[in-house]
C-alpha cells in the first residue's frame, strides 16, 4: 500500500496533461532546462576568476564623479 505502480504514476500523469496542456508543460520544461543551463554557468564563471580579467580599480579612481564619504554614528 505504501508504493504505487506505473498505473497510478500512468493516471496523475494524463491528470496534470489534462489541466496544464501539452504547450504549458512544454514551456516549462524549456524554462527549467534555461534555468538550470544559466546556474551551471553561473557556477562555472564563479569558480574560475583567474580567467577573467579583473577590473582596473584605476579606472575607478580616475573618474571625477565619484565622491568618498565617511559616516559616522549618532551618539
Amino acid at each position: 500500500m505504501g508504493s504505487f505502480s506505473i498505473w497510478h504514476w500512468l493516471i496523475v500523469l494524463l491528470i496534470v496533461i489534462m489541466v496544464f496542456g501539452t504547450k504549458k508543460l512544454k514551456n516549462l520544461g524549456g524554462d527549467l532546462g534555461g534555468a538550470v543551463k544559466g546556474f551551471k554557468d553561473g557556477m562555472k564563471d564563479g569558480s574560475t576568476p583567474e580567467d577573467k580579467p579583473a577590473a582596473a580599480p584605476a579606472a575607478v579612481a580616475a573618474d571625477k564623479t565619484t565622491i568618498d564619504v565617511e559616516v559616522k554614528s549618532k551618539t
